[in-house]
């Protein structure tokens, strides 16, 4: 299937349906899918298609996702802009990824008229939501043209986004996914989050629609289902909406889950019956956290993990993985990221490219119809990451007994210490079990003595203390003297748009440091 054909999948099923709604407006399939073909022709008359790239910069907004619908509605390339990101960061992902439409919101117009001049291959400038300087308003771009599907062909390997990475290890790379990985990840997600005959899914976009939200809302609309879209991330606008429209499916990184568990008597304060898949991912979860999470919403959590080079849906741990015998399951399980998925395989690879046996430690590889074209003008780069048709991750893990799949650590983030591996997650779930912890960062620091040394940098819950001396002797305690950490810093954790702690930046700043000291 094209990518838009999911969205008219749930057009057909369900045409005065709702298919978003966000504050008190609800914009109907109707409404979304003639606007979307009426940009789509717009784009086609000016000259746009199949080869060409065009941005989205706006926040989580209804008539934002419907101009991302019109892109693929004529076969061309989304680049996701991240609304949060530095402006510097979104002038060279249009720039380096070659982007000749942006479609904005007004709100940054000041921004954007400030990089023009350093953005010479867009072409064409639409204002969503009213005028702007430099700009046609969306409005007046699309009067005169039909509301009708063009009928564009595609072809299932025509790369229909070039999604950033993220930026967390240098300037942004693009990642190449067309039809045929976004396709398998929607199957991925529609097989494992099952809904009856005439159910509609309600789905929540509360995090960011430019990275997993937006992808993951499009198994929602192919059932003819609603997605509930927050404008901005509001934890008691997210709160109102679950009991308010019956939402029965979200997803949230750990480091949000983590926050509303901290809300006093949360469980008494709203009605969570609706939820049938709360999905966790995008960085690793405490276990500890995970069992309270499970207590406050119900046995509903779903863990997921994916790359933006294998969209969203390597593996998943479906809510009912996570019991056993009338309990938690063991803490393995509920530690590990579930099992593979079925239209992929999922091997671990020693560094010669050899499968190793069950349970040995590697990386992780993955082929199949998941995995990404490559990455955008950068041949040299993918070819280190698809190796005889193995996607490399740079994750490490482990395929345990059952085949679920533990990822260890990022290969990059693997601390060795006295010539001893030690892996960071490892510690963190140590850590993270403390109830004064909300979250934490196991980095590697300069050491005279053992090269590396295992540093734990900590956040707080709110009013709650506990010592680096205490965190320390717990990791020993649980873990030995070696992979414990030497030290403790207590501080706020640098996190990107999306939740995840920036290991590379706080890593940074220790190194920097030593190096000013020698």
């Amino acid at each position: 299937m094209a990518i838009i054909d999911f969205f008219d999948r749930g057009w057909r099923i369900s045409p005065e349906g709702a298919a978003y709604i966000q504050g008190d407006r609800s914009y109907s399939f109707n409404e979304v899918g003639r606007l979307s073909c009426r940009i789509a022709r717009a784009l086609q008359a000016a000259g746009f298609g199949r080869g060409s790239k065009g941005a989205v910069w706006a926040g989580n907004d209804a008539t934002a996702w419907t101009c991302a619908l019109g892109l693929w509605r004529s076969n061309m390339a989304w680049i996701p802009v991240g609304a949060r990101n530095a402006a510097e960061e979104n002038r060279h992902v249009l720039d380096a990824f070659d982007c000749e439409v942006l479609f904005f919101q007004k709100e940054f117009e000041a921004t954007i008229s400030a990089l023009r001049p350093q953005l010479p291959k867009i072409k064409l400038y639409v204002c969503i939501d009213g005028e702007a300087a430099g700009a046609v308003s969306l409005a007046a771009w699309v009067e005169g043209h039909a509301d009708t599907d063009p009928g564009t062909a595609v072809d299932l390997d025509d790369v229909v986004a070039i999604m950033p990475t993220g930026g967390t290890t240098g300037l942004p790379k693009g990642v190449m996914n067309t039809h045929r990985s976004i396709q398998t990840f929607v199957a991925h997600f529609m097989i494992c989050c099952s809904y009856g005959a005439t159910d509609r899914p309600v789905n929540l976009a509360a995090a960011p629609m430019t990275h997993t939200a937006g992808l993951l809302s499009l198994p929602c609309t192919a059932r003819g289902g609603t997605v509930i879209i927050l404008s901005k991330p509001d934890p008691a606008l997210l709160l109102d909406a679950i009991p308010k429209h019956k939402v029965t499916e979200i997803f949230l990184p750990p480091t949000v889950i983590y926050r509303l568990l901290d809300i006093p008597d949360l469980k008494k304060k709203v009605n969570f019956s609706s939820l049938k898949y709360f999905v966790y991912g995008a960085a690793p979860m405490s276990v500890d956290k995970l069992k309270r999470a499970i207590e406050v919403f119900g046995a509903v959590m779903m863990g997921g993990y994916g790359q933006t080079e294998a969209p969203g849906s390597i593996s998943y741990l479906p809510p009912d993985a996570h019991f056993a015998d009338g309990g938690f399951a063991p803490d393995e399980r509920l530690a590990s990221v579930g099992c593979p998925n079925p239209l992929i395989r999922v091997e671990i690879l020693d560094d010669a490219g050899g499968v190793l046996t069950p349970g040995a430690t590697g990386e992780i590889c993955v082929r199949g119809d998941l995995v990404m074209k490559g990455y955008y003008k950068d041949p040299a780069k993918t070819a280190e990451t698809i190796i005889d048709g193995w996607l490399h991750t740079g994750d490490i893990g482990h395929i345990a007994a059952g085949g679920y799949l533990h990822i260890t650590d990022r290969k990059k983030d693997m601390i060795i210490s006295g010539g001893f591996n030690v892996y960071p997650s490892e510690v963190e779930q140590v850590i993270w079990a403390h109830p004064a912890v909300r979250d934490c960062a196991v980095i590697g620091v300069p050491d005279e003595k053992w090269g590396e040394a295992v540093k734990a940098v900590v956040e707080l819950n709110a009013g709650q203390s506990v010592s680096g001396e205490e965190l320390i002797a717990l990791c020993k305690q649980k873990l030995g003297s070696v992979k414990a950490p030497k030290t403790v810093d207590f501080a706020t954790l640098p996190r990107s748009p999306v939740g995840k702690v920036l290991k590379k930046d706080l890593r940074a700043e220790y190194w920097r440091a030593a190096e000013r000291k020698i």
